[in-house]
């Protein structure tokens, strides 16, 4: 379920980058003063030391949190197999009983996953409070580049949006870099 909601994210946005070059190609065609640069966000992002540090602590919670909820299942699947060779001896309501422990351990494993993984959940909040800082740091940095250099719009090649041909000196990206102070 969360692949779908990523999916449907990405194809909003997308869509909303391209309307977005659309838009400012229909723009500039039609007053020929803004200038275009772009910059990669991965490459400048893949560049900063406290945001591979930020994304590496997410990934370790991530696997722990994930064989913490595999283990769940192994137990449930163990408990499910042991009704099953016990279900011949046993009474109809001492089955019901192993039933619904079953039932109840699944659910619990279920509302643990949503809330680490779900939409809102626990990574998310851990995401925002780890790498959201570092983001607007850095879109901050690009949009003084962009002022700087007198740019109307800047696209991100990183992204779904591709761009078919760029010349590189329209590339910002290292400015961003060395605006955040890491490169000179």
């Amino acid at each position: 379920m969360i692949k779908f909601n990523n999916l449907n994210m990405k194809i909003r946005n997308s869509f909303i980058c391209l309307l977005f070059v659309l838009v400012s190609a229909f723009a500039t065609a039609q007053s020929g003063a803004a200038k275009f640069g772009y910059v990669d966000t991965d490459y400048i992002m893949g560049q900063i030391p406290e945001y591979k540090a930020a994304q590496s602590e997410l990934d370790k919670t991530s696997v722990q949190w994930q064989k913490e909820i595999e283990g769940k299942y192994t137990e449930i699947d163990k408990l499910y197999k042991a009704y099953q060779a016990d279900a011949i001896l046993l009474t109809d309501d001492m089955k019901k009983k192993r039933e619904n422990e079953i039932i109840n351990k699944e659910k619990e494993v279920k509302d643990l996953q949503k809330q680490r993984f779900g939409v809102d959940g626990e990574l998310y909040k851990k995401r925002q409070e780890l790498v959201k800082p570092i983001q607007d740091k850095v879109y901050n940095a690009i949009k003084t580049v962009a002022e700087k250099a007198g740019l109307g719009f800047v696209l991100d090649k990183s992204g779904q949006v591709s761009i078919l041909y760029a010349n590189i000196k329209y590339d910002k990206s290292d400015e961003v870099l060395v605006y955040l102070g890491y490169k000179k």
